[in-house]
């Protein structure tokens, strides 16, 4: 069976994008990472895809009028590279109902908590401050809300006592780097049926 094809949209240093680059590289991940789309010239994830032999479309918002402009472009590109899948890995960006029609039940985020508690910006401080001793990581489909997608996989990370905001997001990385691959399987997998 041919390999699902997905993009990878993200803005910043790319590690869920390496973590799941790295398993489609050895197999583990039957999926294609067909394209990165990426909203910052200088990120270090444009680096890494290049490394890795991933096309990219690296684009500057300020070039555009709206983000309609862009996103129309964008829509281009992932209809160029047949892209089936759509996978915001630290995409620090809303995107706008026109893209998340296109992708319909084919649009992936991750988000780090356990949703529907603490969308939006800033969840672990937010975790943090609302003193949860449970916390976690959260993989949905993207719907026209903020973080309201239907849930496909959660994983919980306890908070500890002594925990800052830099300790208790390295652990909620770590479980990030497992759960968005198992969690795309799941929605590659259903998109396949």
């Amino acid at each position: 069976m041919t390999p699902l094809k997905i993009a990878i949209f993200a803005s910043g240093s790319g590690s869920n994008f390496q973590a799941i680059a790295d398993r489609t590289a050895d197999g583990s991940l039957p999926v294609s990472v067909e394209l990165l789309v990426c909203d910052k010239p200088a990120a270090k994830v444009v680096e890494r895809a290049a490394q890795a032999g991933i096309p990219s479309f690296v684009f500057s918002p300020k070039d555009y009028a709206t983000r309609e402009a862009y996103e129309t472009v964008i829509l281009e590109q992932l209809r160029e590279h047949g892209v089936e899948l759509v996978v915001l890995a630290g995409y620090m960006r809303l995107v706008s109902s026109m893209l998340v029609q296109a992708y319909a039940g084919r649009m992936l985020n991750i988000h780090p908590s356990l949703l529907p508690s603490f969308p939006g910006l800033n969840a672990v401080r937010q975790a943090l401050n609302h003193g949860v001793k449970v916390t976690g990581v959260t993989v949905h489909f993207v719907d026209e809300g903020l973080d309201t997608g239907q849930i496909i996989a959660q994983r919980a990370v306890e908070v500890r006592d002594d925990d800052s905001e830099e300790s208790l997001s390295e652990r909620i990385h770590a479980i990030e780097y497992e759960l968005y691959p198992y969690a795309i399987r799941l929605a590659a997998d259903k998109l396949r049926r």
